[in-house]
């Protein structure tokens, strides 16, 4: 149990644990799939946080209980499957409750953890860059405050056996001050969190000022975003065979084949039940994906939960403010699809689906001509006659727009460019309309 926040980590001893036993808990609205899918992506979680998983059940129940979340039969049942499999920690799929962890603490000989507790431990391997670092610490101090008291059970025993006296004994005392050390904690985090987002949101106002197109790859973890963020612009991201193999918001700059820039950004994977502390501490990395002009949705086409995941990541970006923006959804891995038939059957549930390989690079050249049409939506291509003396337009063309031509001749500068609607007006005056075309029809816009 780590002395700093009381929350269990893999790589501190004295509670170092190495071995863990999964507990399922299916609801009477769950089907069977539904859950072994969900233990199954628990124990990646599990292999990812560095924890070798020697057994695992699936507990049905009609409600929570509220000692133990499962009823004290099946507590003690399973406590014994976990001692004879060697387990040195206990892993619940659904959500513990700080008292029901402190019960099972009291019962058992072995850490009891959650799938919350579970995915902070690898956010908070996995974070490197400052501003997520200091996220991940923000979300586990939030999460470990409730659960103080679980340090310090024993004193709270002893208290129960003296009759109530001494409620304000060296136990409490220390809570206390163990609560206090935390909240300010928080509050310094919050203050240095906001100090490097402030820098963020100046980095980005820079960015915005020169509108250039920008794309979010989002997706369920481990559907190979940062593998087409690598094969698009060579970022050179970690890309692991891993759930949540990076963390921190990458953006690179590529050029389309209409030599229109854009800026690509991957963000961090989406994943079902994802902490609610997680999902507000990272608001500010996904803040690239609320502010982007549009999204590329990456599915792994060789799930079993493609639906399930797909859901999981349509209800983020809604509460992101991003489900209405324009997305390409792209079906990744399609090497590794055997059958044809799956492809096929997707291919006419989303007709509108790009279905790439970003190992043999299928699909990829189709999904930048993609982004190029796309990009390039709410650009005005026009031709340009700018006078000498208004070399102050030039300079605000280079700034925001996108030259394709640029010629010094005696009648002024030629420019052929893609200018954004804000940047127009400035040079709405000195369009060249060609006789059959006007600037506001389809032949001078794009």
């Amino acid at each position: 149990m780590s002395r700093a926040t009381g929350v269990h980590t893999v790589n501190e001893d004295p509670r170092k644990v190495e071995r863990a036993f999964l507990v399922g808990v299916q609801s009477p609205e769950q089907t069977n799939e539904e859950v072994e899918e969900l233990i199954a992506e628990l124990g990646e979680l599990t292999d990812t946080m560095g924890v070798e998983v020697v057994g695992q059940v699936v507990v049905r129940l009609r409600k929570p209980q509220p000692r133990y979340l499962v009823g004290d039969g099946k507590a003690t049942e399973l406590l014994e499957l976990a001692l004879a499999a060697e387990a040195d920690v206990l892993i619940f799929d659904d959500y513990l409750t700080p008292s029901q962890q402190r019960n099972w603490e009291e019962l058992a000989e072995l850490a009891v953890i959650d799938r919350q507790e579970v995915i902070l431990d690898i956010f908070a391997q996995r974070a490197h860059t400052s501003e997520a670092s200091l996220q991940v610490e923000l979300a586990r101090a939030n999460y470990s405050l409730p659960r103080l008291r679980r340090r310090w059970t024993h004193l709270h025993r002893q208290r129960g056996a003296a009759g109530g006296m001494g409620m304000r004994g060296e136990g409490e005392q220390q809570i206390e001050v163990d609560s206090r050390l935390v909240r300010r904690r928080i509050a310094r985090l919050k203050v240095q969190l906001d100090e490097v987002q402030q820098h963020r949101r100046t980095q980005r106002a820079k960015r915005l000022r020169r509108p250039v197109p920008v794309a979010a790859i989002v997706g369920y973890t481990n559907s190979g975003k940062s593998s087409l963020l690598n094969v698009l612009t060579n970022a050179q991201v970690l890309a692991e065979d891993k759930l949540f193999a990076t963390l921190d918001p990458t953006v690179r700059r590529v050029e389309l084949p209409n030599n229109q820039p854009l800026l690509l950004a991957d963000t961090v994977g989406f994943i079902r039940k994802l902490p609610h502390l997680l999902v507000e501490a990272f608001k500010s990395t996904l803040e690239e994906t609320a502010l982007a002009d549009l999204l590329v949705e990456v599915v792994d086409i060789t799930s079993r939960a493609i639906d399930d995941q797909q859901a999981t990541t349509h209800e983020v970006l809604a509460e992101l403010g991003a489900g209405q923006k324009p997305t390409i959804t792209v079906f990744n891995k399609i090497d590794l699809v055997d059958d044809p038939l799956v492809i096929r059957r997707l291919q006419h549930q989303h007709p509108d689906a790009l279905f790439i390989s970003t190992v043999t690079g299928e699909g990829l050249a189709e999904l930048v001509e993609r982004l190029a049409a796309m990009a390039v939506n709410g650009l005005r291509r026009v031709d340009l006659l700018i006078p000498h003396r208004r070399y102050d337009l030039m300079a605000k063309l280079h700034e925001g727009a996108t030259l394709f031509r640029e010629a010094y001749e005696e009648d002024g500068v030629h420019v052929t460019a893609n200018v954004p609607p804000d940047l127009f007006a400035a040079v709405r005056d000195y369009v060249v309309t060609p006789p059959e075309a006007s600037v506001d029809s389809p032949e001078g816009t794009c």
